[in-house]
């Protein structure tokens, strides 16, 4: 945030910004906004994977010993296992 506040609620932080405007209504303020442009670039995709109930469980314990989702572990141990393979 600019200057440490947000232009319209004079929010300090993100929490408080989502309390404003759970509160308040964009169309009391727009004529405070200003125009903008950006470009939002996804390279990322999601894919599924049908996984065994039972290897699924064990995976989310390991995750949660090593304090990460099973979603990074297995992430982590296919791209692991890609290098491997490359070698």
């Amino acid at each position: 945030m600019s200057k440490g506040r947000s232009s319209l609620s004079k929010a300090k932080s993100y929490k408080e910004i989502g309390k404003f405007w759970d509160t308040h209504d964009l169309s009391d303020y727009w004529e405070e906004t200003k125009k903008t442009e950006f470009e939002v670039d996804i390279e990322s995709e999601m894919t599924y994977y049908a996984l065994d109930n039972m290897l699924s469980e064990k995976i989310q314990a390991i995750a949660k010993k090593r304090g990460v989702s099973a979603d990074t572990l297995i992430n982590l141990w296919v791209q692991e296992k890609l290098r491997e393979q490359k070698a």
